[in-house]
């Protein structure tokens, strides 16, 4: 089965592809949804801006579409850079730019526990049909670690590991990231196995 992916960052689409393959043994194919005007995102919420982006991109799709929002949220920085994660920087900055600043930010700053939050809306028609939410905890170090992964990673610091994301083997992360957890969640939830309902909390009790 095919399911429309609206994105253009090629490290979220490698880690969509692996969750299809290894958490739904790969009964479902991600095809990116390509030249279509790109959706604002202007929303102050994870959600706000996953269910804008999947209604905006399944109304050109053929079939099942689904889009997401992620960023990180760090305690001592009041929850930022969040929904602005990408751009925390600048408009036109890129994940060096991110970390550094973040790093600059918490210098000094004893209580460096953050979270990185995913949601995923899955939409067909135009119409969002359900929600899903992934979470995962951590703590911020100033210097990078690891040579996978992308974004923040190499300074997000996943105590069960002992290490950060982007040392961390992409199957690994992918079991317990908040975007693997989220993508996870819809697929259970398409192959018939997990709850119903508008959105689905993907994250662990």
């Amino acid at each position: 089965m095919i399911l429309y992916c609206a994105t253009s960052n090629p490290g979220k689409l490698r880690e969509f592809t692996l969750a299809a393959e290894r958490l739904a043994a790969g009964r479902f194919t991600v095809r990116p949804l390509t030249g279509i005007e790109p959706c604002a995102e202007d929303g102050v919420t994870f959600e706000e801006n996953a269910c804008r982006k999947a209604i905006h991109y399944s109304r050109h799709a053929p079939g099942l579409l689904f889009a997401e929002d992620s960023g990180l949220e760090v305690e001592a920085l009041g929850g930022a850079p969040g929904v602005y994660s990408a751009r925390f920087a600048g408009p036109q900055a890129c994940d060096q730019d991110n970390n550094r600043l973040l790093v600059a930010r918490l210098r000094g700053v004893a209580d460096r526990r953050a979270r990185y939050v995913c949601v995923v809306a899955l939409a067909e028609r135009g119409e969002v049909l359900a929600t899903f939410r992934g979470e995962v905890e951590g703590r911020i170090v100033d210097e990078p670690l690891g040579a996978h992964g992308f974004g923040y990673d190499p300074h997000f610091f996943y105590e069960p590991f002992g290490c950060t994301l982007a040392e961390a083997a992409p199957e690994e992360k992918l079991r317990v990231s908040h975007r693997g957890r989220a993508v996870g969640a819809m697929l259970r939830y398409l192959l018939g196995q997990g709850e119903g309902g508008r959105q689905i909390n993907a994250s662990p009790r």
